[in-house]
């Protein structure tokens, strides 16, 4: 795959990094005959030569992969389609899950189905969200939950923490087992990127009263449902938020692929 080195000079002096600040950048990309534009990746050559997702999207209006970052360095644009027996090219999360795989933010239950109607449990939602935002999960944390454990989601829990994304379930307890709620979820989410400055702005009119079931929204999701349904990042389901009940996986890929493929 071609690689592209970016750079930006001031003076006589090369500026690798802009600290809090981003630079938009686009690469032209034609599309290959089959390629899915989800599957269309974008990279950054690390200190290590090693390739890293970056996050970006294929732009099709402007035949581009746009991509948003804070430092300059080699670029490359690769494709990486990720295909599941049971995402068929006609569902409605197909896009979602294509978007997601090839960039590693969501795996398959097994080498060739997704499931994407199974529930979501907490843990699994704590390591795609961080993931999709390229967090790194913290290995040296030695202030986690009790109920952490020792596996594929420990160290992204721990971060989590250290950020404030979640505060637990109470008594240091996280439940990484059990079953995300929809209102549990959509508050993490608005933290995260509350801390990453990157709330989305309110684009619609839609207010968290205009659904049938807003009585069933806690208190402590309150503000974060009403900023993701007014910039709309939610939508609901027949008129209902839904706090209460459970997300599906292919739910899960569908939220961060509206966010993320802007």
């Amino acid at each position: 795959m071609p690689v592209y080195s970016l750079s930006v000079t001031a003076g006589n002096t090369e500026v690798t990094s802009f600290g809090k600040g981003k630079a938009t950048v686009r690469i032209p990309y034609t599309l290959e005959a089959n390629e899915d534009s989800n599957a269309v990746v974008i990279y950054y050559i690390d200190g290590n030569g090693a390739a890293q997702v970056a996050r970006g999207a294929y732009n099709s209006s402007t035949k581009t992969v746009d991509f948003v970052s804070s430092h300059f360095s080699q670029y490359a644009i690769g494709y990486n389609k990720v295909n599941f027996s049971d995402v068929a090219p006609d569902a409605w999360y197909h896009a979602a899950v294509t978007f997601n795989a090839s960039r590693g933010v969501v795996s398959g239950t097994s080498d060739v189905t997704f499931r994407p109607n199974a529930a979501i449990t907490r843990g699994q939602f704590i390591v795609m969200l961080l993931r999709a935002y390229g967090i790194e999960p913290d290995a040296g944390a030695e202030n986690n939950f009790a109920d952490a454990g020792n596996t594929y989601y420990t160290n992204y829990l721990a971060k989590a923490k250290e950020m404030g994304i979640t505060t637990g379930i109470g008594d240091n307890l996280f439940a990484p087992e059990g079953n995300i709620t929809r209102q549990d979820m959509l508050t993490m989410l608005y933290r995260a990127l509350d801390k990453l400055e990157e709330l989305p702005e309110a684009a619609k009119s839609t207010n968290l009263s205009d659904f049938s079931d807003v009585n069933l929204v806690g208190d402590y999701s309150r503000d974060a449902i009403t900023a993701l349904v007014q910039a709309g990042v939610v939508s609901g389901n027949q008129g209902k938020i839904e706090p209460q009940g459970q997300s599906t996986r292919a739910q899960m890929a569908q939220l961060l692929y509206n966010l993320l493929s802007l």
